[in-house]
């Protein structure tokens, strides 16, 4: 009997993944008829809301502003199906921070690893995540500046309990709040006279607010509305009215913190329910377009950060304030007041205040933390054995980025040019990225001829001329330097300006080694490294790159003026970007296109079945009469429950779980239970297809170096 090459195609990999070499189960086409359900469903539609207490026409996902959260099992394969009901727009749905944990053409970028979602049409996302994923992540559409006002909580949950000891949870989803149209602003970044968008209304806590202008209800804050909890307040809905304090020793102040609940006027500032002596894992998600925020608690000022950007925690480090940008997420663990110490101070209610940071004009705004009844730091690993951070030895080349803001050559417009690569001009028939077809269905359709050549790039500051693309082999181990410049624009507004610029990475976490002042030194680098021997740096995918500018805000035209470096190890083949998450910074140019491997490499999915991705509106995009026909990239989860070994190194039982505030060492943990040893444990549970068996494995304790992180201003 002759088999043909798809089928031993799809058995050699099926074979492969079973004896642990890859991590991806190629499972076939698949029919999505009127018996398939989603694990989740998403639509996308405008509505006329009240935000920041003006009226506005927004995006909303499921008739809400933010979407509702997403919560998604660690080790699991999920679909989500996000529907465009917008009249005559596109639409993706980018899952912010899930580095790797997608089919080929589900990462949301449009142009790049997909075509976006038709008017009337729908698509099914397919993701699978990893035992590790577990943290704090969010959702947000990545067509033009959509992303400021259609995008939601995305939450891994832990595998099994977390490492660290918490009552219950709130998300705090910040985004910036303008009332000029999308269509507007864009018309004016990309014209040749240029105007800005203009300065951040406001700032929206879990879409709530007060613009510039506005006044807030002089009444007591309503309720919450929105501060989204955990399953661990078992059914109760978050942001409820009534109190379920049941000490009944806070009467007095229990009606001072709940006040008039009547949010009827909608102009009231953001509350936070929380009770006293809890510990609760507040979720910081910065999902602002613009602004970067700096943000405390009154009489509250031990923050305990235990991780950033999800996928990894790192050693406890206590702060009094919270520095946020555009794409970033921090978890800290928050300790509330007792009663007595609420007696004592004569109140129950406490404000929040968080300010812009960086622009010419500051913004500041309140919540209000509600009882119901600058630091310099360094993030480490809390599981050292398992950190990959490349050593300086390991890299195999550098690439310098230089962001500079300056006059389009073309057409005197005012852009954003990374690595002096000009934008696509405002006229292309997409403007943001300018493709006439994705990236990825290119390398699927031509192979080769459409993956950028990889010498042409090593000659040109790491990108290929011909296509505007930067390349990467498979297995390289690269350390990207962001340089940051002053404005090259000649008007006496703009000239010198220095901006800061939440750079964000897909595809791939990366390790963050430090950021400096002025021109990128490799020697400076070098030595800071080993310094700083010890250190190991965690995981991220967004990171701030500072404006480092003496003595002010501006400098030289052109003048390098702070950098970030990071490392990275290019595992992962694909299409990805790096970009600048002020969106406004992206359209007008602040976003690079990255491909990682060969065409080989890249095409994972077989023809003729990867055909269906390769039009716009085609059969893997749904309607009213059409179900899509997708191809199954992830296996099934077996008997639908999570693939969870123990959390991130070992730490399985109650008694071992870490309480904040113990002191860390890279050999162990002080707990509850008495010291720790990271990496005992080596027993876990792994499932291929409908295989269950244990894999036993022992932590390796790598000699990896890093630095210390210049965190003049970091969090």
């Amino acid at each position: 009997m002759r088999l043909s090459l798809k089928t031993l195609f799809l058995a050699a990999l099926g074979l492969l993944t079973a004896l642990g070499f890859l991590t991806t189960v190629l499972a076939g086409s698949v029919v999505h008829d009127s018996s398939f359900r989603p694990d989740h469903v998403l639509r996308v539609s405008t509505a006329d809301l009240t935000l920041a207490c003006e009226g506005t026409e927004s995006l909303v996902v499921n008739g809400t502003n933010p979407g509702p959260p997403l919560r998604v099992l660690p080790g699991a394969r999920t679909w989500i199906r996000v529907y465009n009901d917008l009249k005559d727009r596109n639409l993706t749905m980018h899952w912010h921070g899930l580095s790797q944990r997608l089919a080929p053409f589900a990462d949301g970028t449009a142009m790049l690893a997909q075509w976006p979602i038709p008017p009337g049409h729908f698509f099914d996302y397919e993701m699978a995540t990893e035992p590790d994923d577990s943290g704090s992540y969010f959702y947000h559409s990545h067509v033009d500046m959509q992303a400021m006002n259609c995008a939601g909580p995305l939450i891994v949950e832990d595998c099994g309990t977390s490492p660290y000891t918490y009552d219950d949870e709130r998300v705090l989803f910040f985004a910036d709040h303008f009332r000029r149209s999308q269509d507007d602003m864009i018309e004016g970044l990309l014209s040749t006279s240029f105007e800005w968008t203009g300065e951040t209304r406001g700032i929206l806590l879990n879409g709530k607010g007060v613009a510039v202008g506005q006044i807030a209800d002089p009444s007591p804050p309503g309720p919450a509305g929105g501060f989204f909890g955990s399953p661990k307040s078992r059914g109760r809905r978050q942001g409820s009215r009534k109190s379920k304090h049941k000490s009944g020793k806070l009467s007095a102040l229990q009606r001072q913190a709940l006040g008039d609940e009547d949010d009827s006027s909608g102009c009231t500032l953001p509350v936070i329910d929380v009770k006293p002596d809890t510990t609760y894992r507040f979720r910081f998600i910065g999902a602002t377009g613009l602004s970067f925020l700096s943000m405390a608690f009154e009489d509250h000022p031990n923050l305990t950060i235990v991780q950033v950007d999800g996928n990894e925690y790192n050693i406890p480090v206590v702060v009094q304030h919270i520095q946020l940008a555009g794409g970033q997420r921090f978890d800290v663990v928050f300790k509330t007041k007792t009663n007595e110490e609420l007696r004592a101070l004569g109140k129950a209610v406490f404000h929040l205040q968080f300010e812009t940071r960086d622009r010419p004009e500051p913004y500041r705004g309140f919540a209000i933390l509600r009882y119901t009844l600058d630091a310099s730091y360094s993030l480490q690993p809390l599981f050292p054995e398992r950190n990959r951070a490349p050593t300086s030895s390991e890299v195999t080349r550098r690439v310098i980025i230089t962001a500079e803001q300056k006059p389009d050559p073309r057409s005197g417009r005012l852009i954003w040019s990374l690595a002096h690569m000009t934008p696509p001009t405002a006229d292309a028939q997409d403007p943001a990225m300018g493709r006439a077809i994705p990236v990825l269905v290119d390398i699927y359709t031509r192979g080769q001829a459409a993956v950028p050549n990889y010498q042409a790039a090593l000659a040109n500051e790491g990108w290929d001329p011909a296509m505007g693309i930067f390349a990467a082999r498979k297995d390289e181990v690269l350390e990207i330097v962001v340089q940051n410049t002053g404005s090259q624009y000649d008007t006496p507004e703009v000239r010198g300006i220095v901006e800061s610029h939440p750079f964000h990475v897909h595809g791939k976490h990366y390790y963050d080694v430090g950021c400096g002042p002025g021109r990128f030194d490799a020697k400076v680098l070098e030595e800071r490294l080993k310094r700083n021997g010890g250190y190991r740096p965690v995981q991220r995918d967004t990171t701030m790159l500072y404006r480092f500018a003496d003595g002010g805000e501006r400098v030289e035209p052109g003048e390098a003026a702070g950098w970030r470096a990071w490392r990275i190890r290019m595992e992962q083949p694909g299409v990805w970007m790096v970009h600048c998450h002020i969106l406004a910074h992206m359209i007008m140019g602040m976003q690079s296109i990255w491909v990682v491997g060969d065409a080989n490499e890249i095409r994972t999915l077989p023809l003729p079945v990867s055909g269906n991705y390769f039009t716009y509106g085609g059969s893997v995009y749904g309607n009213d009469t059409h179900a899509p026909n997708m191809f199954q990239y992830f296996p099934d989860t077996v008997d639908g429950q999570k693939q969870c070994g123990p959390v991130n190194g070992g730490i399985t039982t109650e008694g071992d779980r870490i309480q904040p505030g113990n002191k860390a060492s890279e050999k162990g943990m002080e707990s509850k239970a008495g010291r720790v040893e990271v990496g005992k444990v080596v027993n876990r549970i792994c499932k291929v297809g409908k295989n269950v068996k244990k894999v036993g494995r022992k932590l390796r304790k790598r000699g990896t170096k890093g630095h210390v992180h210049d965190h003049r201003r970091e969090l």
